[in-house]
């Protein structure tokens, strides 16, 4: 038993004639009563009585109409089900995140909220590299990381700046200071992630300090938050960098923060998105992202973003 033939079968009851019911069915007469022939044999009965001039429903017509209807009454309610998944599938946006956001994912999902009422924003971690490779083959919409790079298959829409901060001891003669000369830090030893793991801001680090005249001495190697700052509040003498908007939800006993000059070391955040038209969810987020950096708690750039987003694509 066909979907097709109840279909069929519905049809010619409500209208008792075949000729009207291939017509609401956009189809030739003789292939509906084709289908109903094949149904009745399946049944092995007669479902409707035939004449030249009146066609009426049996006794197993009758029994069955209810049941036709009900069928097809779940067919389109399991299709419609379908279509609400697709969607929410269309209008959900998954975005690829970086560590060290701080208030500036809240800014870009408040904003992403007044943009659209209905799509939904998936975050997914994980390194720079594989958020990356996941926009190329489409299994991300978007990612937003930090530092200047190329991709011939990915555009980088240029966002916010942040400035790094140094963490070093409370205790520290230098935490006395409002701002730290990063000449000053060159005889403390420096906790940084390998280059591997963090190239954008290992480089822009070592390059900062080589800009203030020396090359830093390098300590353990950066963990993680928590056990890199407990080492540096409690431990020998030692100093890291975190993006501002990050080390302002790190209150950490022990550890003070403080911003760097001669030079003030900033990175610029990035979206990262496939080449081509954005669809209206993820335009939606890219909005979003440059609504964030008119009103955002980072450092400002420079010169004002001029990039409508109506250009992405393009």
């Amino acid at each position: 038993m066909e979907l097709r033939q109840l279909r069929y079968f519905l049809t010619v009851a409500e209208e008792l004639h075949f000729g009207r019911a291939a017509e609401r069915l956009h189809i030739v007469q003789s292939a509906v009563s084709q289908q109903l022939r094949r149904l009745e044999r399946e049944l092995g009965t007669e479902l409707f009585t035939r004449s030249t001039r009146v066609v009426r429903l049996t006794e197993a017509g009758n029994r069955l109409l209810p049941y036709a209807r009900e069928m097809l009454t779940l067919q389109a309610r399991a299709r419609e089900a379908v279509d609400e998944l697709r969607a929410e599938q269309a209008a959900t946006v998954r975005l690829g995140t970086s560590s060290g956001l701080g208030a500036w994912l809240d800014v870009v999902l408040t904003a992403y909220a007044r943009h659209t009422g209905h799509a939904q924003l998936e975050l997914v971690t994980g390194g720079t590299e594989e958020r990356l490779a996941q926009v190329r083959a489409g299994e991300l919409d978007a990612a937003l990381l930090r530092g200047e790079r190329t991709d011939p298959g990915l555009e980088f829409l240029p966002l916010w700046q942040d400035a790094l901060m140094a963490a070093l001891p409370a205790g520290h003669e230098l935490a006395a200071r409002e701002t730290i000369e990063l000449a000053r830090l060159a005889e403390l030893p420096l906790r940084l992630s390998p280059r591997s793991r963090n190239p954008a801001l290992h480089d822009l680090v070592m390059r900062s300090c080589r800009a203030a005249g020396y090359a830093p001495v390098l300590g353990p190697e950066f963990t993680n938050d928590q056990d890199t700052l407990a080492a540096i509040g409690h431990g020998k003498p030692s100093w890291t960098v975190f993006y501002a908007p990050h080390a302002e939800q790190l209150p950490v006993p022990g550890v003070v923060f403080r911003p760097l000059s001669d030079p003030a070391p900033v990175m610029r955040t990035y979206l990262a998105v496939r080449n081509g038209p954005p669809r209206a969810a993820l335009r939606a987020l890219i909005e979003a992202c440059y609504e964030a950096v008119d009103g955002g708690p980072g450092v400002r750039p420079g010169s004002p973003l001029t990039r409508d987003v109506r250009d992405v694509g393009r």
